[in-house]
């Protein structure tokens, strides 16, 4: 059984608001992203993408990319089409997304909306 943690959607389009929302395990993702995913995981978090995003032509996500970018990460352009960002623990597997994370995206966004 696969366990339910909360995530951070970041929209690529800059009108449609972050939401918190319940997620759970590799499906749970792939119906999020509309796709394959690819990832990145650093300190706390986990950064998950659609893997067709360059190639499938997905509209940049700036703020995905901004968030990213604070946390010490360049993705220059590379973050295409929505976001979902999870927390890690330290063996390496999905936790909730970090409060601070979520603190920081309110401070930059504003708050995101629960689901």
């Amino acid at each position: 059984m696969n366990a339910t943690y909360i995530a951070l959607i970041v929209p690529a389009r800059l009108g449609e608001p972050l939401r918190t929302v319940p997620v759970e395990g590799a499906d749970g993702l792939k119906d999020l992203l509309g796709g394959d995913l690819e990832s990145v995981a650093r300190g706390d978090w986990h950064l998950y993408l659609n893997a067709e995003g360059t190639s499938g032509n997905l509209p940049p996500n700036l703020r995905a990319a901004q968030l990213m970018h604070d946390c010490g990460l360049d993705l220059a352009g590379a973050a295409r089409g929505p976001a979902v960002i999870l927390g890690r623990d330290a063996q390496g597997k999905d936790t909730s997304i970090p409060e601070r994370l979520l603190r920081l995206a309110a401070e930059l966004f504003g708050a995101p909306q629960a689901a």
